[in-house]
């Protein structure tokens, strides 16, 4: 997690909160005092593996000290079901820590597997997968984090790491010539991006000087004028600014969107539409 970042055990810590609250009222009632028990933690659906630290972080604050992962994060896993954590400790640490715990695992696997497939989708073009700032709120390192375990790219962390000059920036700042400059002027250290809508708007931004256009909801013949705008500006192979795609984006549209040679795809389904890919956790009572 970059240093601008919550701690994971302060992220952990919040949703133990409100799940365990005051306590366990369940497991106090009916599990042994000293009861000690094991768990295996279990993936149901194929896909890629992500949040074990989050589930170690989890079963720690519940009390629970003794886990082991037993796979590679950031790998496809087509032979389900299969073991991916074993944990040991209280019986009713586990039972606290449980559902916390696969809400993490499932949640963070669903977006580095449907990454993966997004990544699978566009393999020979040389486009990139990127994230976007539609995550879950709080718990954007981690899903990002998930979507590099996946095999894609992160965009910008925040509004405060990358500047994305975008519509409603341009009005504000008296035009997109106007936005730029000031953006350079306030940071120099930083690249610029502008979003364009259509193809005027890319020929006048690749005049700018911008080093990345984002062409915001184009469909594939609009993209592959703009990518021979970007090469009849001076910018074939390879020069010129990065194209980034953005808007009606999904796994059924990637592929074309990704032959019209665009550098990179954007994809907000990657964290706020990702499902979670199924996990459980067995116990296995090992003294009361």
């Amino acid at each position: 997690m970059s240093d601008t970042g919550e701690p994971l055990s302060e992220i952990v810590a919040r949703a133990l909160a409100e799940d365990v609250g005051s306590g366990d009222v369940t497991s106090e009632a009916m599990v042994p005092e000293g009861a000690r028990a094991r768990a295996r933690m279990v993936q149901k659906q194929p896909g890629v593996v992500f949040g074990l630290a989050a589930v170690k972080e989890t079963m720690r604050q519940c009390g629970v000290e003794d886990v082991d992962s037993l796979v590679v994060e950031g790998r496809w896993c087509g032979e389900v079901p299969a073991e991916v954590a074993l944990a040991a400790g209280p019986a009713a640490a586990l039972l606290a820590a449980e559902r916390t715990a696969l809400n993490f695992l499932g949640h963070l696997s669903g977006v580095a597997t449907l990454t993966a497939r997004f990544v699978a989708a566009v393999a020979g073009t040389g486009a990139r997968i990127l994230d976007t700032r539609k995550t879950t709120p709080g718990l954007r390192e981690l899903e990002k984090a998930a979507v590099l375990a996946g095999g894609g790219r992160n965009h910008r962390m925040g509004l405060y790491d990358a500047i994305l000059v975008k519509e409603n920036h341009i009005a504000l700042a008296g035009g997109l010539a106007k936005a730029v400059h000031r953006a350079r002027s306030a940071h120099p250290e930083m690249a610029v991006e502008v979003e364009c809508r259509n193809l005027d708007e890319v020929a006048y931004a690749l005049g700018t000087g911008a080093e990345r256009l984002l062409l915001d909801n184009m469909d594939t013949e609009t993209l592959r004028g703009a990518v021979e705008l970007r090469k009849a500006s001076g910018g074939g192979d390879g020069g010129g600014p990065s194209l980034e795609a953005s808007g009606g984006v999904d796994l059924e549209t990637v592929r074309a969107i990704a032959e019209t040679g665009v550098d990179s795809i954007s994809v907000g389904a990657l964290t706020h539409s990702a499902s979670c890919l199924d996990f459980s956790m067995l116990v296995v009572v090992e003294s009361a």
